[in-house]
């Protein structure tokens, strides 16, 4: 018996397969949008649920939130760098910088002393960009190695030993002391970064400059667009926010230190970027979304805690959860391999 197919059929049979791969991309799309706060909602019932102290006045959110506060901007000023398709492994180095040149300059400069450290460690983030673009030397190798310079200065410039904060405390230490609810303005301020940043990437040119490095740097330069001012302008990004970090941790610790505070933060503000919708390939990407990936990020290590898990077991619960987390809310638009 043989079966005959139509033009008729053949149509129906594209438009079904049309359908289908329309719907798909939908799901994918509302999937990107919802996922990374979907998957912090759930950890935080699950945590709700088997700890109810945890939330008990609000204190459970308070303590994530105050947690989440620095990874929250470094995380993203790291995705403004992998959205043009290269990487800032030095940020937190220079975070820790920043809050150490606070801790030292509190004390003369008083009010001003904010000021110069957002100066100081974004001008350190655009040397950075500026050999990566006019160098041509990749982002992993030129971040990593000045990743070392910058551990190298925070220890110089600390005489290798924890920095407090004598006089002036109080310049810095109302963005933690301070609530609005049950959180801290340091979690607020990196709030309102990541919007102004999605309203940049969205809305200018930019952002969209940005974007299209990302998604194909070719093309980019093609249209005209300056792609090494852009790569600079990243990485000048990358490195205010790491300043931003640095002021959150002296006014939520009053002292910094090479090995306390804020040093173990690159593993995390890579991951709450990724966890947030980042395309490590580059293109894609949204500040929003990194808001509920840095949250997720900070309640991994609170959540076994709390759940009673040991010291010891932690890090691999926290590996584990990551590599599940990182699976499901990574965009798979731009391109059908992962890299």
């Amino acid at each position: 018996m043989t079966t005959t197919i139509t033009k008729t059929d053949t149509a129906s049979i594209a438009q079904k397969a049309t359908a289908d791969g329309l719907r798909s991309r939908r799901a994918a799309k509302l999937w990107g949008a919802i996922g990374p706060l979907v998957i912090f909602i759930v950890m935080f019932a699950i945590v709700a649920i088997l700890v109810p102290t945890f939330i008990g006045g609000g204190t459970g959110l308070s303590i994530v939130a105050s947690s989440a506060a620095p990874i929250l901007l470094l995380a993203v000023g790291q995705a403004l760098v992998l959205n043009i398709g290269s990487i800032d492994l030095s940020n937190s180095a220079l975070t820790v910088v920043g809050a150490i040149l606070l801790a030292i300059t509190l004390g003369p400069l008083g009010a001003v002393a904010p000021v110069v450290v957002v100066l100081v460690v974004s001008l350190f983030g655009a040397v950075n960009g500026l050999l990566v673009s006019f160098f041509q030397v990749p982002s992993f190798a030129l971040t990593l190695g000045t990743l070392g310079i910058f551990q190298a200065t925070a220890l110089v410039i600390s005489n290798a030993t924890t920095v407090y904060v004598s006089q002036n405390g109080g310049v810095v230490s109302p963005l933690y002391t301070t609530r609005i609810g049950t959180l801290p303005l340091t979690f607020l301020l990196g709030v309102v970064v990541a919007v102004l940043a999605w309203l940049m990437l969205r809305f200018t040119r930019v952002g969209q400059g940005m974007t299209a490095i990302g998604k194909n740097e070719s093309g980019a330069i093609f249209s005209g667009v300056r792609t090494r001012a852009l790569k600079v302008t990243a990485y000048a990004l990358s490195g205010f926010m790491s300043s931003l970090a640095g002021i959150t941790i002296i006014a939520q610790a009053g002292s910094a230190s090479p090995m306390g505070l804020g040093s173990d933060l690159l593993l995390p503000g890579i991951t709450a970027a990724i966890v947030g919708g980042t395309s490590i390939s580059g293109g894609v990407t949204n500040p929003v979304n990194v808001i509920f990936g840095a949250l997720t990020v900070a309640l991994v290590p609170i959540a076994t805690a709390a759940i009673g898990i040991e010291a010891q077991a932690q890090s691999l619960v926290y590996g584990v959860v990551i590599i599940v987390v990182v699976s499901l809310t990574l965009s798979r638009n731009k391109n059908s391999i992962v890299k």
